[in-house]
């Protein structure tokens, strides 16, 4: 059983997807709505996997000074409330970058829990599913390093079986930057099949024709990023995204 780290910021507005609000048509509120539903969809397909989801949140003194005051980790939890079928297990992030957040989750679950694969996976990639995680799985019964890849040499998925070094690992683009790690230190390296994930506008972007369709093929859809997008009517035309 691979456990698979969620590492999730408290949804707040103005702290998290800021380049998405920045670039686009959506509000510090709007994006803050959206990440949530992300989360939610992220961590609901994890626990309808076969791995063991643990949410690791950013705590307050690891978040600029003006959400020194917030509830991380109730904050958190408030989005996953009713959408999981068990309270999920919860711990602090650890470190002043996300990859060294990331290195000391991975790195602390290896060799002090002793689990025999560990897997990073992004709060922000709202259509992995069940089956792309137990893919990841398989493949890391064969390779020590599985990566995902997302748009612009970044990536959804780092699973490992053994420790890397993550120093500056995720520093763009990460997926050739993690990828050399694992070579350095004398472990195959294979992949998932690539995911987008949601940071900018072009990124949202493309994932809202891709929800879009998977509804009108009445396919699996991330239902809380997709009722989301529905409720707002969120579009694109013309190149654009718009709002109804």
């Amino acid at each position: 059983m691979t456990t698979v780290s969620v590492l999730a910021d408290p949804p707040h507005e103005g702290l998290v997807l800021p380049e998405l609000y920045e670039t686009g048509p959506l509000s510090p509120a709007e994006a803050a709505e959206l990440y949530a539903a992300m989360l939610a969809d992220v961590c609901l397909a994890v626990e309808r996997s076969g791995g063991e989801l643990l949410v690791n949140y950013r705590p307050a003194e690891l978040l600029p000074d003006e959400y020194a005051d917030v509830d991380d980790e109730s904050a958190v939890r408030s989005v996953l409330e009713g959408v999981l079928e068990e309270s999920p297990r919860t711990e602090v992030q650890v470190g002043s970058t996300f990859a060294a957040r990331a290195g000391n989750t991975a790195t602390h679950l290896l060799e002090q829990e002793g689990v025999d694969s560990v897997a990073i996976v992004e709060p922000t990639a709202p259509l992995i599913s069940r089956t792309h995680i137990d893919s990841a799985a398989m493949k890391l019964r064969h390779s020590p390093v599985v990566l995902g890849p997302a748009s612009d040499g970044r990536v959804h998925y780092t699973g490992l079986t053994e420790p890397i070094d993550f120093e500056g690992a995720y520093e763009s683009p990460a997926v050739e930057t993690l990828a050399w790690r694992g070579r350095d230190a004398g472990h195959e390296v294979d992949f998932l099949p690539m995911l987008p994930t949601v940071e900018t506008s072009a990124d949202l972007a493309t994932v809202v024709p891709l929800i879009r369709a998977r509804a009108a093929a009445e396919r699996i859809v991330p239902v809380h990023t997709a009722t989301w997008i529905d409720d707002r009517d969120l579009r694109v035309e013309d190149g654009s995204l718009t709002m109804g």
